[in-house]
């Protein structure tokens, strides 16, 4: 029997004899993403032949990465670097993949890593590592949440046990208890490897409280009680970290600040000062840095991480400071990011190509390393973007540098 073609499921669908989101039921889904796009094309009257041009299998996505599959939006790749990196997943000389439609971001951070590379690289550490998923139980009151308390903190090995049986990568670190009322939440934690871990510690913590529920009184309430906290903006994550905490810096001699950014050490920690640490405590920020977010959105767009938990991942802190023999000391230490090089986004074709890029495409060895190495490029990466921006700042480019480069 003949496949149908896009017309012919456009009919039916007009019809009323198919449904919208039934369309991969009756054909492969670059025919029924076609059958769509002539629908919603009809419907908006919108151009979507360029949505039809992508370069992934629609049938390897349809399901895993997305539903009621159109088609594929390009953003522009640009490259940054390269720059040394000093990393505790290894030391390495890095190009940084930059997916965006901002002017002038690219060159931002493609001039922070020349004057990085310059001063001899940059050094960056993961320094904790765990994804973490929180349900909330229903108790009877404060006694039985004090008594739920306990009982988790004597029974680990036994939700290890339960959890760990769902998944062959994920490890259960720890579980800490917190006590509202009779609300108890549960923050579970795991190290997942290579894998940014979301859909592993969901399966994984369901199993566990399923014990839970079986050996106490509580009732799981919700298996996400958002103390996780995932795609908010939360001070549990810029305390007690999420994904991967990790830290870069770079010591810029005074001749390279002066002659390569037109400015002085003095000025860029002052300006960091008073704009990245007075200014957002001001302003109630939970991030303290003058622009993290462009560099992880970008990176996130191009290597196929979540980009909703860029929130997360801009949860930032910079800083800046002389050092004795007048040089300029600079560090960004990003406490929640959250990366993976296997699963989800990081398998179509594009995305690992910029994976590729950054030479930590797949699973690593030992397992988490390539994961490691992409949260301490992009923390890199961020510390470029900081440095050019504080520097633009005090030599008072910023403006000019944006009309010339993002209109």
């Amino acid at each position: 029997m003949s496949q149908p073609t896009p017309a012919d499921l456009a009919t039916r669908v007009r019809d009323g004899d198919l449904r919208f989101h039934e369309l991969e039921d009756h054909a492969d889904a670059d025919v029924a993403a076609a059958a769509r796009r002539l629908l919603v094309a009809e419907a908006t009257d919108a151009d979507l032949d360029p949505l039809g041009e992508y370069a992934f299998d629609a049938d390897a996505v349809h399901g895993s990465n997305i539903e009621n599959t159109l088609g594929g939006v390009q953003v522009p790749v640009g490259v940054a670097g390269p720059v040394t990196i000093d990393g505790g997943a290894g030391a390495a000389e890095r190009y940084l993949p930059l997916a965006t439609t901002e002017g002038a971001l690219v060159a931002s951070i493609n001039r922070g890593c020349s004057v990085i590379e310059d001063a001899g690289g940059a050094t960056a550490r993961v320094t904790k590592s765990g994804m973490t998923r929180a349900p909330v139980f229903r108790v009877a009151g404060v006694a039985e949440a004090e008594a739920l308390a306990d009982w988790v903190r004597d029974n680990v090995p036994a939700m290890r046990e339960a959890a760990e049986s769902t998944t062959s990568h994920g490890e259960l670190l720890d579980v800490t208890p917190y006590v509202v009322g009779n609300n108890v939440f549960l923050r579970f934690r795991y190290d997942t490897k290579d894998a940014m871990g979301m859909n592993m510690v969901t399966i994984a913590t369901r199993e566990a409280c399923d014990v839970i529920e079986a050996e106490t009184d509580a009732s799981l309430v919700a298996l996400s009680g958002n103390l996780c906290s995932d795609k908010k903006p939360a001070a549990i994550n810029a305390v007690e970290g999420r994904g991967r905490s990790v830290v870069a810096d770079a010591t810029i001699p005074r001749e390279v600040v002066e002659d390569r950014l037109h400015t002085t050490p003095e000025a860029i920690a002052e300006i960091n000062t008073r704009k990245n640490l007075v200014g957002s405590a001001k302003a109630g920020a939970l991030g303290f840095n003058a622009h993290v977010a462009n560099a992880v959105a970008a990176v996130f767009l191009a290597t196929g991480q979540d980009e909703a938990q860029v929130v997360e991942g801009a949860n930032a802190i910079t800083t800046a400071e002389t050092t004795a023999d007048g040089d300029l000391y600079v560090s960004v230490s990003l406490a929640s990011l959250e990366v993976g090089t296997v699963g989800g986004g990081t398998k179509l074709p594009t995305q690992r190509a910029s994976l590729e890029i950054l030479g930590v495409a797949g699973g690593g060895e030992p397992a988490g390393s390539n994961a490691d190495a992409l949260a301490e490029s992009i923390a890199v990466c961020a510390l470029a973007g900081e440095l050019n921006l504080l520097a633009a700042l005090g030599s008072r480019h910023l403006s000019s540098a944006h009309e010339e480069l993002g209109r």
